[in-house]
């Protein structure tokens, strides 16, 4: 910190644009330094936005020190992939290879700021495990091959078992092109078995996503905001930054509905710390306060409170999180929403679990015949995965890989050769990720975006809309002709607006184990993320745990730092656990995406939990 002029922008950056007030200014003449407080350390999710307003180089992005100049650099527009909001950003390359991620201005995303998490991504793009060349199972073993063998091979296990035998999974962060052609290819095989909603535990009500219908620019001007099993700091940081200054710059009135009380970086008016099956009693008990007459008073309780708050604020908004999306009974919070909604006069917005769910609604990747979980449950001869890991990125991990496991034959198109995926799997096709390729993805405003790729792909690895354009070909799919993806843009179509179901999933009765509440934790959405070692090493990747509350834990005589196991009837683990006070009683909390907490990653709701 030799350079530091002391304009404590760092310091206002952190307390006023993360919320965090981890940076301060202490002591006096020549000993003044900026600093952390003693005892603590910086743990925003926004923390590199003091590299980019620092004005003298005294604080710098520590991935990239020393690896180029300014000038031997290309910059490159792109976007961010890992939440819906699609941040904009530049690339900065050298050779070919990303070196350093900034921020790009728009002032209705993302305006001049960038999560960590886009920030610093880039580094799981040449992880140990990136998948560089086709490989092919024979017997017992892999063995590279050329792409011409690759396909013929694909192409006759997708022949063998093709239409209702075959079930086609695809990542939400998929873009819309490779969504698109993953749609006419399933038609061209006659398969309706095509879904993307993997991470989804209801689909009664053939949930879909759809833009924000108050848009991300104006959430910062809402009246009331009611989160509901939403963590927007995790989900989408950049989400919280625009609720943040709702509440400080507007007063705003921010109501939060959890299972968990999560650390949040705003003040809020009132709480709801619910079991996870509770959740959608207090929902139903805001809609009936909703429609009843009169106001609320100080004896009020808080759901009338809250539909008060709703019915006076003109610019009110619903935001559904992970928690209420991935809910077993997700399809009651829904409805429940809507008719909150309909009686106050507020806005409904779904935050998307993925990248582009909402362009692969519109690219028709939604099963004409069944969805996710169906294919999953009930079981297909053969599977298509396209740029998934089975161990994390479905909702109930034990589930999906004993159906894969049973199945005649697996495709997987992947980035990453992760261990599982060479155990499931016949053919691996190396594909690239989005800052490698030209794509397209459609953020929370319905708004699409479009990067030519700009990383060099790494070995023999294609980019994905050309690999499914030889494949298509190479089956005799009609309108696989084409040579460059602009054409294929040209010829394709929106798909329509698929009907709201009326489906609701049957009321589960709580059983006399504790109830799980499973979130994904904010480094582990994806395959790249999962694989970036600066996100990795950042403080808030806690790592695979347990959190119980005091109460909780003192009964099964478990302390902070012990080993409890856990059993949900389907999988079992062992994890270290942490006690906390956000926790309610007779709740646990474990945050997926580690392989530890994979035979446990299903929203459980009879849990046991002992001491080793």
């Amino acid at each position: 910190m030799t350079r530091c002029i002391h304009c404590t922008r760092c310091v206002r950056v952190l307390s006023e644009i993360a919320g965090t007030h981890e940076f301060g200014s202490m002591d006096r003449g020549d000993r003044h330094v900026i600093g952390t407080y003693i005892g603590k350390h910086v743990e925003s999710e926004l923390s590199g936005n003091i590299i980019d307003v620092c004005p003298v180089g005294a604080l710098t992005n520590k991935p990239f020190r020393f690896r180029a100049r300014p000038w031997e650099l290309v910059a490159r527009r792109s976007f961010g992939y890992h939440d819906a909001l699609g941040s904009n950003l530049w690339l900065h390359l050298k050779n070919g290879e990303i070196l350093r991620t900034v921020p790009r201005e728009n002032d209705a995303i993302n305006e001049n700021w960038l999560s960590d998490r886009d920030r610093y991504s880039h580094a799981g793009l040449l992880a140990d495990d990136r998948l560089k060349v086709p490989m092919l199972r024979e017997g017992g073993t892999w063995r590279q091959a050329s792409w011409g063998e690759a396909l013929s091979r694909t192409a006759e296990l997708l022949k063998a078992q093709s239409g209702d035998d075959l079930g086609v999974l695809v990542h939400p962060a998929t873009s819309n092109e490779e969504g698109s052609l993953l749609s006419a290819l399933a038609e061209g095989l006659g398969c309706g078995n095509l879904d993307h909603r993997l991470a989804l535990n209801d689909l009664a009500d053939a949930p879909a996503a759809t833009p924000f219908q108050m848009p991300l620019a104006e959430i910062e001007n809402a009246d009331v905001i009611v989160l509901v099993g939403c963590n927007p700091r995790h989900e989408a940081p950049l989400l919280a930054h625009r609720i943040r200054k709702a509440q400080t710059k507007q007063a705003a009135k921010v109501v939060a509905i959890n299972p968990i009380d999560f650390d949040l970086n705003f003040e809020l008016a009132a709480k709801l710390i619910v079991k996870p099956l509770e959740l959608v009693d207090t929902m139903l008990g805001i809609a009936k306060d909703s429609v009843a007459d009169g106001a609320a008073n100080a004896d009020s309780g808080a759901s009338a409170n809250v539909a008060a708050w709703l019915k006076a604020g003109p610019r009110a908004v619903i935001i559904m999180g992970e928690v209420a999306v991935t809910h077993p009974q997700a399809s009651w919070l829904r409805r429940a929403a809507k008719a909150i909604a309909q009686a106050t006069g507020a806005k409904v917005n779904e935050l998307p679990v993925g990248a582009n769910a909402i362009g692969l609604v519109q690219a028709g990747v939604l099963p004409k015949s069944r969805d996710a979980k169906a294919m999953l449950e009930q079981g297909r001869q053969a599977y298509v995965l396209y740029g998934i890991e089975p161990e994390q990125d479905f909702a109930d991990p034990p589930a999906a890989l004993s159906a894969l496991s049973k199945a005649k034959a697996v495709v997987a198109f992947t980035a990453f050769a992760d261990a599982t995926t060479r155990e499931l799997a016949q053919v691996m096709l190396p594909i690239g990720v989005l800052p490698e390729v030209d794509g397209s993805l459609t953020n929370v405003d319905g708004v699409t975006q479009t990067q030519a790729g700009s990383a060099k792909l790494p070995g023999d690895a294609r980019a994905g809309w050309r690999v499914l354009r030889a494949l298509g070909e190479q089956l005799g799919v009609a309108g696989f002709d084409f040579v460059e993806i602009a054409q294929w843009r040209e010829r394709s179509v929106v798909a329509p607006a698929p009907q709201a179901g009326s489906g609701m999933a049957a009321r589960i009765e709580a059983g006399n184990g504790l109830q799980c509440v499973a979130t994904r934790a904010i480094y582990a959405v994806d395959a790249v993320v999962r694989r970036a070692e600066p996100l990795q090493k950042h403080p808030l990747n806690r790592g695979a745990r347990i959190y119980l509350n005091p109460d909780d834990a003192q009964a099964r005589g478990l302390e902070a730092g012990k080993i409890a196991r856990i059993d949900n009837g389907q999988g079992k683990a062992a994890l270290a656990v942490e006690v906390s006070e956000r926790v309610p009683r007779g709740v646990v909390w474990i945050e997926k995406g580690h392989a530890a907490t994979t035979p446990v990653a299903g929203t459980g709701l009879n849990l046991t939990v002992t001491g080793v």
